[in-house]
């Protein structure tokens, strides 16, 4: 067979969409349009059997629900394999599989809708934000470091809560919990600002000179919101869930709220714009004059942290430092 033939009867074969179900040790993935779906187990012999059977397929779009980074070896492995690939919230997916009329929920009847869902987002008009792009090695590091500190910000935190009802028999061993925790946290802050320096110095230090801007909110939004100074500020406040988005029906116009979105970067924002409204002068006159205007506390705060992130994304578009009367406000 020539290969010109082989091109004819590669684009005569069907285009399948595939949904993946992901759990700790197994994942369940379906085709669009079949009634029946395959598992295996969630390691390297299971990646090897899902691409035994992608082999010789026309992949449009494969679709995983997002499980907690149980997702993240398996995108990764089809995204080096150059597959077109989409992780999606589990909320939008099961919303989207209720839509569909499917109202039970197994790991096949999962796995099923997303497949539905893969050809759904395949043929959507506007692709912006469908596929996973592959992270460069670098960024990806950052991003394990940046969710690593949570994770032990958060379990500091609940040991903290613990120790405040606990006997004084547990006080000790609550204590040395929480030194250690201290240690880590504190090592991981020496990494990230060392993986900072070698990478990202120069957006790194632009960022960190407007006030209200640590090195923790420098590392989130430098690692989860990468395009930053490459799309425009309405998209990057969709991608962080701060846009404010309607809720109107006929004559009636429902109050705004935000939804979804990169919560990392969303909550870094919200703890940056605390300080900014104090010790920012554009975003304390800012969060004022709204607050004169009649706006709840909440709302101003939720437009002081959109504000910050258009000034964050002008600053990574045009290279220039950060300047009070550049944004409005003669310091």
């Amino acid at each position: 067979m020539t290969n010109a033939a082989r091109e004819a009867a590669t684009d005569a074969r069907p285009v399948d969409y595939i949904g993946i179900d992901m759990a700790k040790a197994r994942f369940e993935w379906g085709v669009h349009g079949a009634r029946s779906t395959q598992g295996a187990s969630n390691d390297a012999t299971g990646f090897e059997a899902l691409l035994a059977d992608l082999h010789d397929r026309r992949v449009g779009l494969i679709v995983i629900e997002a499980t907690g980074g149980l997702e993240h070896a398996l995108a990764s492995l089809l995204l080096q394999l150059g597959l077109p690939v989409a992780v999606v919230n589990p909320r939008a997916a099961r919303e989207f599989a209720r839509s569909m009329g499917h109202l039970a929920k197994t790991d096949a009847i999962d796995a099923l809708a997303l497949a539905h869902y893969a050809h759904t987002l395949a043929h959507k008009a506007n692709q912006a934000g469908v596929r996973l792009h592959p992270v460069p090695e670098h960024l990806e590091a950052l991003q394990v470091m940046v969710l690593r500190r949570k994770q032990l910000m958060d379990m500091r935190t609940a040991e903290l809560n613990r120790r405040g009802g606990a006997m004084r028999v547990l006080r000790k061993s609550i204590d040395a919990v929480i030194k250690t925790l201290n240690e880590q946290i504190a090592a991981l802050d020496k990494d990230i600002g060392a993986h900072l320096e070698e990478h990202f110095k120069d957006l790194d230090q632009r960022f960190e000179r407007i006030e209200g801007i640590g090195p923790t909110t420098c590392a989130s939004v430098i690692a989860f919101m990468p395009e930053l100074g490459q799309i425009s500020s309405a998209r990057a406040a969709k991608l962080a869930g701060l846009a404010p988005l309607n809720n109107d029906s006929g004559n009636s116009r429902g109050k705004r709220s935000i939804w979804g979105g990169r919560k990392v970067v969303r909550c870094a924002l919200y703890m940056a714009t605390l300080s900014a409204v104090r010790f920012n002068p554009v975003i304390k006159t800012f969060y004022q004059r709204l607050l004169a205007a009649g706006k709840p506390k909440k709302a101003a705060m939720t437009a002081c942290s959109h504000k910050l992130l258009r000034i964050l994304n002008a600053m990574a578009r045009s290279g220039k430092p950060w300047n009070a009367e550049l944004h409005g406000v003669t310091a």
